[in-house]
C-alpha cells in the first residue's frame, strides 16, 4: 500500500526540525527520521536535517546493521564541510562498534574493536581541522579509548599464520 506524502511548509522547518532534534531524545528515532525526510523534501540540502537524519538513523543501529549503516553513510557526502565529514564517519563507526559489542557473538569484540579504532582515526583527521573552541572530535575520540580500556575483551583480532606470512 503507498500513500501520497504530505509535503511540509517552508515556514514549518525550523519547529519540525526541533521536533525531530527532541523525538531522538525521546528514543523516537524512527519517528526523528520521518521528519528529517519531510524536511529533506523541500530543503535536500539542509545541514541540520542531513545530520539529525544521519544520528537518527544511528540511533536505530541494533542486531540488524546493514541497511540503516549504509543509509547514515549515504549521507555523508552530503555534507558540506570535510570536518562534519570526518566527525560523522566517526560517529557512524562508533555507534556501529557499540551495536556489535552489545549484539555479542563469536569475532564481535573483534569487530568491535576494529570499528572503535576506525572510529578514532575518523575523529582524529576532525580534530585537526576543527573549528576554534570546538574539541567534540577529541571528546568522542576519548570516550572510544575510554570504552576500549574498560573493556579487555575488545582487542584486535588475531593474525593468522597465512597473513603474517604475507607481511
Amino acid at each position: 500500500m503507498t500513500f501520497e506524502l504530505k509535503p511540509l511548509h517552508r515556514a514549518a522547518i525550523p519547529a519540525a526540525l526541533e521536533k525531530a532534534e527532541h523525538l531522538r531524545t525521546l528514543n523516537e528515532a524512527r519517528e526523528a527520521e520521518s521528519i528529517c525526510l519531510d524536511i529533506l523534501r523541500v530543503e535536500p540540502d539542509h545541514q541540520k536535517a542531513l545530520v539529525t537524519l544521519l544520528l537518527a538513523l544511528t540511533d536505530q543501529f541494533g542486531r540488524k546493521l546493514t541497511g540503516k549503516v549504509k543509509e547514515a553513510r549515504e549521507i555523508l557526502p552530503r555534507l558540506k564541510d570535510e570536518y562534519s565529514r570526518s566527525y560523522y564517519e566517526g560517529i557512524i563507526c562508533e555507534r556501529k562498534a557499540k551495536a556489535h559489542h552489545k549484539n555479542g557473538g563469536p569475532g564481535s569484540a573483534h569487530v568491535a574493536y576494529h570499528w572503535f579504532r576506525e572510529a578514532m582515526a575518523c575523529f582524529e583527521r576532525a580534530e585537526a581541522m576543527r573549528p576554534p573552541d570546538n574539541d567534540e572530535a577529541l571528546l568522542r575520540w576519548n570516550t572510544c579509548a575510554r570504552i576500549l580500556m574498560r573493556n579487555p575483551d575488545l582487542e584486535p583480532a588475531p593474525v593468522s599464520p597465512a597473513e603474517s606470512m604475507l607481511e
